[in-house]
């Protein structure tokens, strides 16, 4: 039984493996696709707090604004990545471990992660691997807060595409995951966060 336990994972291990060489990434005309904003806006942070509302999503840039939402949503402890904790640790009654622990999955309320890019034309929030410190505290708690610089929302989708690199998995994120299979009732948060929200650190 053992052998034929080996040999499965052995299969999954090697089909798991980064391929020699990736495919190319496909090459399209980049006006072909870029949602044009339907009313002017003074910032691309703006717009990208205003799609995101559409998106079902939440803005914040104050830390205050934040802790209090946290609390009226009886959401107290999570998980903040590391690099980010400088920020975070002076919200008020608010507390959070900087090291995922995978036993307190139930516990964590929130997770706090780094958001690799914000796209101002569809309130998407770009999520790469490689920038994420632990890709369960994006997915797993009922908050996900995706921190980012003003600096990295950008215009347009193809432009977060350029922004690729070799990451290996990148996920976008346009609001909590929706369904209403079920007698058309829409139900939010289905498979991730029930609540996304973008937060634009302070220079």
């Amino acid at each position: 039984m053992s052998n034929d336990r080996d040999t499965i994972f052995a299969a999954i291990r090697a089909a798991l493996a980064p391929l020699p060489n990736r495919a190319d990434n496909p090459e399209w005309d980049d006006e072909l696709i870029v949602c044009k904003p339907a009313q002017a806006f003074d910032s691309l942070k703006a717009q990208f707090a205003d799609k995101l509302a559409f998106a079902s999503s939440r803005y914040y840039d104050s830390l205050d604004a934040l802790a209090v939402f946290l609390k009226e949503e009886n959401s107290t402890f999570g998980y903040c990545d590391p690099a980010l904790a400088k920020h975070f640790e002076t919200l008020d009654g608010i507390t959070f471990d900087t090291e995922y622990d995978d036993s307190k999955i139930n516990e964590y309320t929130f997770g706090i992660t780094k958001a690799s890019a914000g796209i101002a034309e569809s309130g998407t929030i770009m999520l790469k691997d490689s920038d994420t410190s632990a890709r369960l505290a994006a997915l797993a708690p009922w908050i996900h807060i995706a921190a980012l610089e003003e600096s990295d929302i950008i215009e347009s989708i193809p432009e977060a595409i350029k922004r690729f690199g070799d990451d290996p998995s990148i996920v976008f994120a346009t609001g909590p995951s929706k369904t209403a299979d079920v007698e058309g009732i829409l139900i939010e948060g289905v498979h991730g966060p029930g609540i996304q929200i973008a937060f634009v650190l302070p220079e």
